[in-house]
């Protein structure tokens, strides 16, 4: 585009040279807007970690988290229908794909949740938890009870590993 411009530039067909012009600077403009949204997005903090054990805050179900989104990434259909409009923070706060335990709920295997509809448990939870992807996406479980992710898993989102070592009786 930058050639074509400085080719009409030398045959003087300086209204082709204006809109080449414009458009250049258009997509500088949305390749910097697209810049800032990624930064944005790469600084994100998020309350849950890959692995964690949660609970969804209205519906009671014990889940693991298996994926995040900096924002719903939902259709505006299906955003509509889950009244994620309605929500405190809406559709801009992170969201999390969750695995949910198949003794809760057997019908519901992954959810989409808001950060703000999910809770942390309180303190290390080593109880049952079954769900027939847990091997795929997971090591097994740490120390807490929560869930360490696969190498690709942490890599897709790009988050470290976290596990809780378990606790050393004979030290």
């Amino acid at each position: 585009m930058v050639v074509n411009l400085q080719k009409a530039v030398e045959a003087e067909n300086y209204a082709l040279a204006a809109e080449l012009r414009d458009e250049i600077n258009k997509l500088e403009a949305e390749s910097l807007a697209a810049l800032a949204n990624a930064l944005v997005y790469e600084n994100i903090q998020y309350a849950f970690r890959l692995g964690q054990k949660g609970r969804h805050k209205v519906f009671v179900y014990s889940g693991v988290i298996c994926g995040m989104d900096p924002v719903c990434c939902i259709s505006s259909s299906l955003r509509e229908s889950a009244c994620i409009d309605k929500l405190t923070r809406g559709s801009n706060q992170p969201f999390y794909q969750v695995l949910v335990d198949v003794h809760v709920d057997p019908d519901l295997l992954v959810a989409y949740v808001p950060e703000e509809n999910l809770l942390a448990p309180d303190g290390p939870n080593k109880g049952r938890f079954d769900h027939p992807y847990l091997s795929f996406l997971f090591y097994g479980m740490d120390a807490a009870g929560d869930f360490i992710p696969i190498k690709q898993l942490r890599e897709k989102y790009n988050r470290p590993r976290h596990e809780v070592p378990p606790i050393d009786e004979d030290a």
